[in-house]
């Protein structure tokens, strides 16, 4: 458990002190600053309650005195220290304020700088007058300084007040340079004083020594007033009116110098006290603007109005109209610049407080198409524009004229400034979106596609010419890079306002690409005009190569992002396919592209194809379907090779790093064989054990998933089969040749191959856990393949099942033994299937659990374990449902016996669980199971489990789960409609008879849904955890937790995230816990298995309690508001167990602390374990898991000893 601040505050102390007294040159100044980390620390930490105290053995109120302490040394070393040393104590309180000022809305102090953490508030501020009043001018302004950081009580001293009002009107004045300690200029939103350089808080310690001309500047006396006067500002009202009064009079006076009233104007933007105050700092301010001429003294006004405006609603929409005056009327062009910086600036802050009007719009209009206007101030209005375009244009539409508008933006993109044409090409991109209808209309019916494709023709054009002089110098420049990824999302976003716009897009993607190929052949001299292509590669050189192969990565991932929203939106047709096919035709025909392009093209061609053959093979198909059929299974087979050659040549070519991450690609893609030969290959090139272990995992991973392949597409299979024949490179051999099999005519081979494989995925899985230690890498990867072994043996068991019945239409009409043996086995067979979509529906709730516990995984990852969570959904369904017939008779013979062992399947359950999963993505299926639902029992909700990471509409191969779904609903609700109309014994065996071809025929579909790997499956990292830790409430006790018979248990709770990255971008709001406990969960060594860690996380003995603990905190969550007490705590008293949840307030480690109390009264004497599960909510309202990294709290309950 790490510690606190609180927890180190007596060794901070101390070590404050020592450095104060090291004799050492700089050591006073070094242990300062050290100290000022270490309070920053503190500063953003929560106040310790009771149990935080218990938990470290802290004395309740040990860290406020040793905080006490250190401020006071602090302010004693500021009175006897050097000018060196006031000047680092000035620095770390300044720092202080600063992050309190970021944290908390109107610069109060809050944090540890708080009026209600200091208590010693008097003596700090006497040290400080001391230097005040006997020190120089320099000590003086630092004390000022100082005053101002201790804002928060030092506003309530009379006495500092006189001084920071006297002051004011000092003649103690220096003009002096920066770098500047008053911290005036900080930017914010990119609004930016101009007058003074952005050095604040660059502050430099004075070394010894050296002549006062290299020490750093000290701000004057006025100013440090200034500054000490705004911070008072911000917190009292009285005060500020004051201030505002004696501003006036030094603003406006030609005897102050001009700096001082520059930073008097600054003033003018704390005044935000209350609502009164800044609208009657904002009117003398816009007087004082109106009478003045002074440029210097105007620019700043505007930025100081601005900043105060953006914090009141109601003036707003004056401080606008202000603004617009100067950009239209005859003003400076530097006063015009600035007028639309702090337009942007209140745009950002503040553009859904007020309308826009049609004199802003077009104010700011007409300024796009000034020519004389210089570039600078153009770009500054395109700014302007695009806020309003992506915010406020949807209720503008009709205030411009279209055609103008899309002329000038036009113009705009064609500009020399690159920054300039991207946003201007961005604002085509949102406005073609945002006005697609008004544009579709004032088109008079004309094809408004020409629009669209010239908004891409400017893209096209803006990337050719970023990619020119890269190619003509042969070498990678990273500006141009991330300004390629920009167009390339302003492509992806046209592709996503247009969907229709897809075989348009992709052609202008395949005429770049023949640009790239033809750039070799511009840039040659004409003597070598003659030579080939194979000259050419030799000519430009491998740098020519690597350009030309990065660049075609970058279309690459375009291309793939293209496909995924036009599989979204249901837009992927044969001439998408097509155009995809001569893209990557087209660069397999070039050689300047390298081995590994043209796989991962080859790769992308087979994803494309391979979604459409699965769709075609699922569906019933006439004889003209079944020839279109044939051919994608030649197409698939010729990508599919092509990406083997690819991939030996990489291998020949010794480049391992791209051959392994040829081999992710195909394993993403489903592309089985050859993901399966690079890993095998890869296997005899490393040295290191556990790189072996890992490729030989997954060169048995691919091949069993290679076996089904061969299982589903036997032409397919064996074609590449004798290719790795012919090679000779396979090391996994194959037991027979790929054969044809039917699934309905022979089962036992079926169940042969499958088991196979089975056993070949558990080799896989076998093969991981020898190379790690336990719970520590490989968690994801271990426990993805553990659910694809459970997915297997759950098809496994259901062809077993299968099996055992002879299902043929002839046998059962003519064999009456046949009749009799299906009546008697129903209830058997009842309970086999039953189980089997229980395990099913388990290993749906485990996916739903796997994709919640990984913070960090990219989207693409979790859609696809989000779909194969709806895939295990599927099949419980089918399976649950093939034999449910309650209308019969023999139905009753089921109910005592073949439900033994499974009290928690219902067959309500299984439509709760499937109607939640399709409800958003499916509606007229949601809407068929949800009339099913009525006849058996309505479930008890249909919102499914919400997580961060929803399943899109079609994304990941969602597409082809869907209709497996469609067709399997629709033939049980004909099941349930047959069985309803007959009750005898011969309609009994006839319904067991078409249950069961019912889910042999949807297990044949949904085995053909291709399998693909997550990406996030090969990143291998720690995962995001937690660890618990608990102590008794009532007393410490080294040797465990224990208390009394019958009595409740007390805990002190301590729940802190492990193996956060140093630069993860996740931001954490609140962690929660469930702890449970029952009777039964006894441990005969509390003390040592506290302290050992979990072997895994996910193990089946523990992943059954997770999965049911984390669906428990989960509704806890939802119904939160309504089950909860005011510290966000529970207790629920179940049958023989208990459970409770508790709710932490994180600090910025992830750590957090709260109490509990467990009703074990009834508990007999004995050591017990506490299971526990948490969870996490970001600052999105996004649920994660948080995988448990620690063993389980155990507690012992003893009888009361007795004395004699």
């Amino acid at each position: 458990m790490e510690r606190i601040s609180a927890a180190c505050a007596m060794e901070w102390s101390i070590d404050l002190e020592k450095g104060l007294r090291s004799k050492a040159v700089g050591g006073s100044v070094e242990a300062i600053l050290r100290t000022g980390q270490r309070l920053e620390q503190w500063n953003r930490e929560p106040l310790p309650t009771l149990p935080v105290y218990k938990m470290f053995g802290l004395v309740p109120g040990e860290d406020r005195l040793f905080a006490n302490s250190i401020f006071l040394r602090l302010a004693d070393a500021f009175r006897v220290g050097d000018l060196n040393v006031r000047y680092s104590v000035v620095k770390v309180f300044l720092s202080l304020r600063s992050r309190n000022k970021k944290k908390h809305n109107g610069g109060r102090n809050y944090g540890i700088l708080s009026k209600q953490r200091v208590h010693n508030q008097s003596h700090l501020l006497s040290r400080v007058k001391i230097v005040f009043h006997s020190g120089d001018i320099e000590s003086r302004a630092l004390a000022l300084v100082l005053f101002g950081c201790w804002a928060d009580f030092a506003k309530d001293s009379a006495e500092i007040r006189y001084i920071i009002l006297s002051s004011l009107v000092s003649s103690d004045d220096m003009e002096l340079g920066p770098p500047q300690l008053i911290p005036w200029d900080l930017e914010v939103n990119g609004l930016v004083n101009p007058l003074v350089p952005l050095r604040v808080l660059e502050l430099v310690t004075i070394e010894e020594g050296k002549p006062r001309s290299e020490q750093p500047s000290y701000p004057s006396g006025v100013k440090a007033a200034l500054y000490a006067a705004a911070c008072f500002c911000e917190l009292s009202d009285d005060f500020a009116s004051v201030v505002l009064e004696m501003l006036v009079n030094m603003v406006s006076s030609s005897q102050t110098a001009l700096g001082v009233r520059l930073a008097g104007v600054r003033v003018f933007a704390k005044m935000g006290c209350s609502s009164s105050l800044a609208h009657r700092a904002y009117k003398v301010g816009l007087k004082l603007l109106v009478d003045s001429s002074e440029e210097d003294f105007l620019v700043v006004m505007l930025i100081t109005l601005s900043k105060l405006a953006s914090m009141f609603r109601f003036l707003i929409s004056e401080q606008v109209d202000l603004l617009c005056s100067f950009v239209t009327r005859e003003a400076t062009l530097r006063l015009k610049t600035m007028a639309m910086r702090c337009l942007h600036f209140i745009f950002t802050r503040s553009v859904c407080h007020f309308p826009v009007s049609a004199h802003l719009l077009k104010t700011i209009f007409s300024m796009l198409d000034d020519p004389e206007l210089p570039s600078d101030l153009q770009f500054q209005a395109l700014r302007n524009f695009h806020k309003i375009v992506v915010y406020c244009l949807a209720d503008s539409r009709d205030i411009l004229e279209l055609d103008k508008l899309l002329t000038v933006i036009e113009n705009a993109s064609k500009s020399s400034i690159t920054v300039k044409q991207l946003l201007a090409i961005r604002v085509l991109v949102v406005i073609s979106g945002m006005l697609k209808e008004r544009i579709r209309i004032e088109s008079d019916g004309a094809d408004s596609t020409l629009l669209l494709s010239q908004i891409m023709a400017f893209v096209i054009d803006q990337l050719t010419s970023l990619v020119k002089p890269v190619l003509d110098l042969c070498h990678s420049n990273s500006e141009v890079e991330k300004e390629c990824n920009d167009l390339f999302s302003l492509f992806l976003l046209l592709v996503e306002e247009h969907p229709e716009l897809g075989v348009l897009v992709l052609d202008k993607i395949h005429l770049f690409m023949e640009y790239l190929v033809n750039m070799p052949d511009r840039g040659t001299s004409a003597s070598k005009a003659s030579l080939s292509v194979n000259e050419i590669v030799g000519f430009k050189g491998k740098k020519s190569r690597f350009v030309m192969s990065k660049l075609a990565i970058y279309v690459y991932r375009f291309v793939v992002s293209c496909l995924e929203h036009l599989k979204e939106t249901k837009s992927i047709t044969t001439q998408v396919a097509d155009k995809v096919k001569l893209l990557v035709e087209h660069v397999h025909r070039c050689s300047l592209f390298d081995c590994f392009t043209h796989m991962i093209y080859s790769l992308l061609l087979y994803s494309c194809i391979a979604g459409h053959f699965v769709v075609n093979k699922n569906e019933e198909t006439d004889n003209s379907d079944e020839n279109l059929v044939v051919t994608l299974d030649d197409r698939l087979i010729e990508c599919e090779t092509r990406a083997l050659e690819f991939a030996e040549k990489i291998l020949e070519g010794r480049d391992y790093w791209d051959a392994y991450k040829a081999g992710k690609y195909a394993a993403h893609q489903g592309a089985w064989f050859t993901a399966s030969f690079i890993f095998e290959q890869l296997m005899a090139k490393v040295q290191s054990d556990s790189c072996l272990c890992w490729l030989k995992s997954l060169a048995q991973f691919s091949h069993s998933e290679k076996e089904i392949q061969l299982l589903l597409l036997p032409k397919q299979g064996s074609s590449l089969v004798n290719w790795l024949k012919n090679k000779k490179v396979s090391s996994i051999h194959f037991k027979d040749d790929p054969v044809e099999i039917s699934l309905d005519a022979d089962l036992p081979k079926w169940y042969e191959k499958l088991t196979d494989t089975y056993s070949s995925l558990c080799s896989s899985l076998e093969t991981l856990e020898n190379i790690v230690k336990p719970g520590q890498a490989f968690c994801f990867q271990r426990w993805f393949l553990a659910l694809r072994v459970k997915v297997l043996a759950a098809l496994v068991d259901i062809v077993k099942l299968l099996g055992t019945v002879p299902f043929n239409q002839d046998t059962i009409t003519k064999n009456e033994l046949v009749k009799k043996s299906i009546l008697v086995q129903y209830a058997q067979l009842f309970q086999q299937i039953s189980r089997v979509s229980f395990q099913a529906t388990r290993l749906a709730q485990e996916f739903d659990l796997m994709v919640t516990s990984f913070i960090g995984m990219d989207r693409k990852s979790s859609k696809i374990i989000s779909a194969l969570a709806l895939n295990c959904s599927i099949l419980a369904f089918i399976a649950g449902f093939s034999l449910y017939f309650p209308e019969m008779p023999v139905y009753e013979n089921v109910t005592t016996c073949s439900l033994e062992g499974l009290k928690r399947f219902s067959h309500p359950a299984l439509l709760q669980d499937l109607i939640g999963r399709l409800w958003r993505i499916d509606h007229e299926t949601s809407a068929s199971l949800w009339m099913l639902s009525k006849t058996i029992g309505q479930p008890k909700s249909c919102c499914h489990f919400q997580s961060g990471n929803q399943i899109g509409n079609s994304s990941c191969g969602v597409e082809d789960i869907l209709k497996v779904c469609r067709y399997g609903v629709t033939k049980v609700v004909d099941l349930k409609n047959g069985a309803n109309k007959g009750h005898n014994g011969e309609d009994v065996s006839q319904r067991v008879n078409d249950g069961w071809q019912l889910l042999l025929d949807v297990v044949t579909k949904w085995m053909h849904i291709p399998f693909r790997t997550p990406t996030y499956f090969f990143q291998v990292r720690h995962c995001v955890g937690s660890e618990l830790f608990a102590s008794s409430a009532d007393a410490r006790n080294p040797d465990g937790i224990s208390i009394l018979l019958g009595f409740h248990l007390s805990l002190n709770l301590c729940l802190q995230l492990k193996n956060v990255p140093p630069d993860f971008s996740f931001q954490l709001a609140k962690l929660y816990c469930i702890l449970y406990c029952k009777a039964s969960f006894t441990t005969p060594k509390p003390v040592e298995e506290s302290k050992q860690r979990m072997q895994s996380s996910y193990q089946s003995w523990e992943i059954d309690d997770m999965i049911d603990l984390n669906k428990d905190l989960f509704e806890h969550l939802t119904e939160e508001g309504k089950t909860t007490d005011a510290k966000g705590r529970r207790l629920n008293n179940g049958d023989d167990g208990v459970k409770a949840f508790v709710c932490f307030e994180p600090n910025e480690r992830g750590q957090g602390f709260s109490t509990c109390l467990l009703d074990v009264s009834s508990f007999p004497a004995g050591s017990y374990e506490i299971k526990w599960h948490s969870c996490c909510v970001d600052d999105e309202g996004s649920y994660w898991s948080l995988l448990p990294l620690n063993a389980a709290p155990v507690f012992t309950l003893h009888a009361p000893v007795t004395t004699k």
